[in-house]
This record gives structure tokens, sequence and C-alpha cells, in this order.
């Protein structure tokens, strides 16, 4: 078993590394001097693009995704980010690895992520169809098997394995939060809509060392995947009526919002154009948590160019919290009364929109 000790959040432009990494993309070039590599390594803490410049390039032709390789490498600045630059490099048997080495974590447990969509459902659909569908979805074995390791993209937003699931519980939470402010909403079918939408992900990349497309996702794509995947479901829904399922496969198929963004349909009620928003928000969320986490521990307030976002991002002041009034048994703060608890009651809970992580 391969011993790992340099880790790419420690890696800083001036230093000299040698240590074992994930090759999370393999990409060839063509330079005045020859071919290159241009590659994007990783490992539990993150990822860092490298080159390997002509002639080394030309001594390792099949480079590929989800390889574990040793580098010898300088790290240097280059466009505000750190990048390495390879002067060896071995590849290595990945059963010699320890895959917790070099593949981010799931913040939360997949198992418990899709327990808790179950529970949702249990705790919010109350139209039977809408409930007997989503159980056959969630108990289905190939389903399952599926979604608790899926990542929710290849990069960008919820990379990780049970990412998936954690960006569709906050997407459906979301929509739930925004369906009591707007009681005019049809709830039950942006639930179902929002722990579907993205359904298809699951089929569209791969899961494990390898986070890459598949023939299926890169020639139909995740919506179309998705779409195929529940009709099935809704075909032996006999219960549900066809209205109902026909909205449904509009909710899910104008996710994306607009035609650039590879939404095959724009949204044309409601509840699609919340559930666009929804899904945006959540991944520009996770994008942005993403981005600021490089900068703990730092005195930095800008990220690094962000290329998916098109910007840099700052590192804002938050407003202070005002100290919480104290309270002591021998008199040296004022008890609570007992009449604010009943003057919240009176605030209209239409108002009061759920954070991401709450129910």
């Amino acid at each position: 078993m391969i011993t790992k000790a340099v880790y790419i959040r420690d890696i800083s432009p001036g230093q000299t590394i040698q240590d074992y990494f994930l090759l999370s993309e393999a990409r060839t070039g063509q330079s005045r001097n020859g071919p290159y590599w241009s590659l994007v390594l990783q490992d539990v803490s993150g990822q860092m693009e490298a080159k390997i410049w002509s002639p080394l390039s030309q001594a390792h032709p099949g480079l590929s995704a989800g390889q574990i390789v040793q580098v010898r490498a300088q790290a240097a600045n280059y466009r505000d980010k750190c990048q390495l630059t390879i002067d060896q490099l071995t590849e290595v048997d990945t059963a010699e690895a320890d895959l917790k080495d070099f593949l981010p974590p799931s913040p939360v447990d997949p198992e418990a992520l899709l327990a808790e969509v179950e529970d949702l459902c249990r705790r919010e659909l109350t139209h039977k169809p809408w409930r007997s569908l989503m159980k056959k979805v969630l108990t289905d074995p190939e389903i399952r098997g599926r979604l608790l390791p899926a990542t929710g993209a290849k990069a960008v937003h919820h990379a990780y394995a049970g990412g998936l699931l954690e960006h569709t519980l906050a997407v459906a939470r979301t929509c739930l939060a925004l369906a009591n402010l707007y009681p005019q909403l049809d709830r039950q079918i942006l639930l179902v809509a929002a722990l579907l939408h993205d359904l298809g992900k699951a089929w569209e990349l791969t899961s494990g060392l390898a986070c890459e497309y598949t023939d299926e996702g890169r020639l139909l794509g995740h919506i179309q995947i998705g779409l195929t995947r529940i009709e099935p479901f809704l075909a032996r829904a006999k219960e549900l009526d066809e209205g109902l399922a026909l909205h449904l496969r509009h909710l899910i198929i104008s996710h994306h919002g607009e035609y650039e963004f590879g939404a095959p349909k724009r949204p044309k009620t409601p509840e699609a154009f919340i559930l666009h928003f929804a899904d945006n928000i959540d991944a520009k969320m996770n994008t942005l948590a993403g981005a600021y986490a490089d900068l703990e521990g730092t005195e930095q307030a800008w990220t690094p160019f962000q290329r998916y976002l098109d910007r840099y991002l700052y590192r804002a002041p938050h407003t202070p919290q005002p100290p919480a009034p104290a309270f002591s048994l021998l008199g040296g703060g004022k008890e609570p009364k007992a009449d604010a608890k009943k003057a919240d009651d009176k605030i209209d809970d239409r108002f009061l929109l759920l954070p991401l992580g709450s129910d």
C-alpha cells in the first residue's frame, strides 16, 4: 500500500514536491515545442492543474482520468493559481492506493441523505399517487444503487460521492421553503420534481476513481436519461392524473431554465420557475462555498479567478451578531419574558423561509 504525505491544500508556489495523486482529468495539447499533457491532479484535500511538457509527455501516451500517479513537480504561480510542472511521472496500480486519500468525502453519509429523502416524502406527500410513485422509485434496487455513490456534477458543484443526494435534498428543501412563501404553488408536485429533476445524473456520470461522462451521458444528457428512467414508473401509475404526469415531465425537462443552459424547454408554469431557481441557487451556493473554503486559514479577501463563474469572489465581512442577554440565577441578568414566545407565535409562518439544512 502506497503512503501519501503531501496534500494539494499544502502546496504553494516555489515548492518541489514528490507524491501520489489521482488523475482527475487528462487532456493532450500541442505547443510549438511538441505535444503536452494538461492534467488535473486530485487528492482528498482538493485539485490542482499540472502540465507535462515535451519530450517527457511523449513517454506517457496513455494517461487517462482515474489513474493513480506518482509525480515529481515544481509548483509555480500561473494566472493567480498554483500550478505544477511535472518533470517525473510513474503510473501506479490503483490496487495499491487507499481511495480515502484521493476522493473528496461527502459531508453527510449518503445512506442518511437517502433516508432523509424518504422521510420527506412520508411527511409531505399526502396525495396517494405521488406518494406511491416516489416509494416505488426510491425502493427500486437499480435506482437506489446508482443514487448512493452518485456525484452532483463532474466538476463545479457537489462533485463528490453522495453529492447528487445532497444537492437533491437541498433543492427539495428550498422548493418547500418557497412554497411556504407562495402558497398558491402546487407544493406536492414541486417536491416530487425536485427529488427527480437530476435523477439522470446517476447514469450520466461514472462513480469511483474516475468521474467521467458515460456514452449515454455524452449522447443524451441527464435530463433525457432521467425522463427515460422515470417513464416506466409513470406508465404503471394508473391512479396518477395524466395532467399531473405531463406537468411533472415539463418540470424536469425545463429545470435548466434557458436553451443556452441546456434546457430542451423553458419553464412555463410557476412551479417550473421555482424549481429552476432553487436548482440554480443550491448549485451556486455550493460552488461559492468551495471557493471560500480555499481561503480558510488565510487573510485573503479575494479568491483566485473562478472560471465557472467568470469572476473573482470577495470574502465580505459579516455583520456582528449581538451578544445573547446574560441570565443568572443570582439575579445578574434579566430572565427572558414569558410572553416573548407568544408574540413570535403570531408571525405568519408563510414568511419564515427555512434554511437549506432545515425541514
